[in-house]
């Protein structure tokens, strides 16, 4: 009950605080104002402050009290190509895919909805269509299908501002016989995404998990 009391302070709080209702460096008001406005205890307002505080929000100043702080700008991740210069930078940036995208696999076997469906299909489609010239970015676009059929618009979000290089960059350190020019290894591409596709499409979130996670971890071992 304590918990839900705070979070209605911290919600209350928080909406000044953005709003610009109580600006950077103001005082929060006193424990004694808190708990006549929101009508709970000193309890529960030490507890809100407490999280507003580990939000990043407010400081509390020993024997003056708590003040606001500037609320943090946005920020957009992304990673420019141009940052990833090394064999270790491609092997971290595989081995980051790997934890982000294998459960983005299982989220979306739970989650896809009839036109996820249709996504995956026509981005599988794409891959065979697009023949050597165009595979990089239909590989991508496959990837960015599944994280989409997460529903969380966070998965998609971070590969779409990962773009088509987070396919093209292994590729750089690989052989010809593991380029998307080489035929058995687009084929050998394509069967670990319908091994994928099955997954999600039949539901099945550990499945999906695990031959994400093979079918990056190919990857992994190939750049190795």
């Amino acid at each position: 009950m304590s918990s839900t009391l705070s979070a209605r302070v911290v919600a209350g709080l928080k909406d000044k605080i953005l709003a610009g209702d109580l600006a950077p460096g103001a005082k929060l008001p006193s424990e004694t104002e808190l708990v006549e406005e929101y009508a709970v205890s000193r309890t529960v307002v030490r507890e809100a402050v407490t999280r507003l505080r580990a939000e990043g929000l407010v400081e509390t100043q020993q024997g003056r009290g708590s003040f606001v702080l500037a609320v943090p700008e946005a920020s957009s991740f992304s990673v420019e190509a141009s940052a990833i210069r090394t064999g270790a930078d491609v092997r971290a940036m595989l081995d980051f895919r790997l934890g982000v995208e294998s459960e983005a696999a299982a989220l979306a076997a739970l989650h896809h909805r009839p036109s996820d469906d249709e996504a995956i299909r026509e981005a599988m489609e794409g891959f065979v269509r697009a023949g050597h010239e165009g595979a990089v970015e239909a590989d991508f676009a496959f990837h960015l299908a599944i994280a989409r059929a997460t529903g969380n618009r966070f998965y998609a979000d971070l590969l779409a501002s990962l773009g088509p290089m987070m396919i093209m960059l292994p590729r750089t350190r690989l052989g010809d016989a593991h380029s998307m020019t080489d035929a058995t290894h687009v084929e050998r591409v394509q069967r670990e995404h319908d091994n994928v596709a099955a997954a999600v499409l039949a539901g099945d979130a550990e499945t999906a998990r695990a031959a994400m996670r093979l079918h990056l971890g190919n990857t992994r071992r190939r750049v190795t």
